[in-house]
């Protein structure tokens, strides 16, 4: 990656690999082909076999378990990095959860405990990373995360996770004003629907790909590798002037009524 988009000597957080199809994967192949140099976060034992083989491509020195679920793994990654690095300079927060059987109802019909762990995995661990990331980012630095078009408009399927993303965006504005002062910009990137790991517990995913293709200008699906592309330019210098904002990754899709 060359010209404006620059990345050379930055050290960037790559949270949500799952595999390498993943929207995270793709950010942070950017990111490495930019020249910045990587951490990258695995779920669990399990997830770890999958992740591997990714951040052993990048080239990443850094892979550490990361489930915001379990007290202390998330503070002990940003330990870790102020430990080997002494500094941050860019944060990808790409995680979001929500238990199936909340997913697959409506609104309406889904449990508050549900609920309440969609917001603290997808949304609130955005601001807990932004709070653990902001004393690393002393000459600035960049915070991003993955929204989606469903947290505007309905999206059917999407149910529970529309407030959740809604909400994920609103956080997104208020870290921006909170993070300003410290040269800290933030940004949500909404990507159009991406067939990942994540993505198969929306009901009738495939139909909501075909739909989006068919009502997308282009008649073409966003890749992994330009949200990548998107998510390196607002980490870059060139995208300091940026923040706060809600950037589509998805062809245009969502100018269409």
């Amino acid at each position: 990656m060359t010209g404006i988009v620059d990345l050379a000597g930055k050290r960037c957080l790559v949270v949500g690999i799952a595999n390498e199809h993943s929207i995270a994967t793709g950010c942070a192949q950017a990111f490495r082909a930019a020249g910045a140099e990587l951490a990258v976060t695995y779920l669990n034992e399990k997830a770890l076999p999958f992740v591997q083989p990714v951040a052993d491509t990048l080239g990443a020195p850094l892979l550490l378990p990361c489930d915001v679920r379990i007290p202390g793994q998330l503070e002990a990654v940003f330990d870790r990095i102020a430990r080997d690095w002494g500094r941050l300079d860019v944060l990808l927060h790409s995680i979001a959860f929500a238990p199936r059987e909340d997913l697959q109802t409506s609104v309406t019909n889904c449990s508050a405990e549900g609920f309440a762990l969609a917001m603290d995995v997808s949304c609130h661990s955005f601001i807990r990373m932004a709070k653990l990331a902001a004393p690393l980012m002393s000459e600035g630095g960049s915070l991003l995360t993955v929204s989606f078009y469903g947290a505007d408009k309905v999206v059917e399927n999407y149910n529970m996770m529309g407030p959740v993303k809604a909400a994920l965006e609103a956080s997104v504005r208020y870290i921006a004003a909170d993070l300003a002062p410290r040269r800290i910009h933030a940004h949500a990137i909404s990507a159009g629907p991406v067939k990942t790991r994540a993505a198969s517990g929306i009901g009738r995913f495939d139909e909501l790909l075909d739909r989006t293709r068919d009502r997308t200008p282009a008649h073409r699906l966003v890749s992994i590798e330009e949200i990548g592309a998107m998510a390196a330019f607002l980490a870059s210098d060139a995208g300091m002037p940026m923040t706060g904002s809600v950037t589509f990754a998805d062809h245009g899709a969502h100018t269409i009524a």
